[in-house]
Order: structure tokens, then sequence, then C-alpha cells
């Protein structure tokens, strides 16, 4: 949990929060189908539904106040990975920042499938 101080009093970001947002952010790009979660019996990666897109996001707390952010995602068969990750990192760094306030120190994309 982030906690932010100013004048009116203390505003605390706890972990769901963040990774709603950062795996809205990521499912949101082009070329993702969605976040995936590793089934523990087969050891297969799942797509995650909406409701569950947390699953697959993991944040770090830092001592500085800053977060680290990995995301376990699934992409369209035939997109640019470099490109998708690209655009997955800047386009979560943003929004996570725009909306909570707290500096993302990095963003780890791990691609488990491609469908």
């Amino acid at each position: 949990m982030v906690c932010h101080e100013n004048e009116n009093g203390n505003v605390c970001v706890s972990t769901s929060v963040y990774t709603d947002i950062a795996g809205t952010a990521a499912s949101n790009c082009f070329g993702v189908k969605g976040m995936a979660a590793r089934s523990v019996s087969d050891g297969v990666y799942h797509l995650l539904r909406k409701e569950s897109m947390a699953k697959g996001v993991r944040v770090e707390f830092h001592e500085d106040g800053t977060i680290s952010i990995d995301l376990h995602i699934i992409v369209d068969t035939g997109v640019n990975l470099g490109a998708v990750g690209a655009s997955i990192i800047s386009e979560v760094r943003y929004v996570v920042t725009k909306s909570t306030g707290t500096e993302v120190k990095a963003v780890n994309v791990f691609i488990d499938s491609m469908m």
C-alpha cells in the first residue's frame, strides 16, 4: 500500500487498485487477448476473464514510494511482440501514474502465450 499526504490529509492506495488499473490498461492495448494465469495442475496458461484480471498482475512496493509491476499476458497470433510489449509498458506506466500519482519504476511484461 502506498500513502500520499497533502494539506487535506492522507490517501492510501491498496494493492488491488494498482492491479486492477494495470490489468485494465494492459488489456486495452492492441494485440493483447487478456491476462494470463498458470494452472497449477497442468502447467498450461489460461486466459482470465475480466473479473479476475488482477491474477495476472503482481505489484511490488519500494521503500522510495515507487512501484514495479509484472504483467502476464496472452497476445494475438501474428502481432509484433516487441511493439506490443513497448505499447503495454508505456500505457501501463502512464495510466497508473495518472490515476494514482504513484511513480512506476518498472513495468515487466511476460508474454505467456499466443492465441
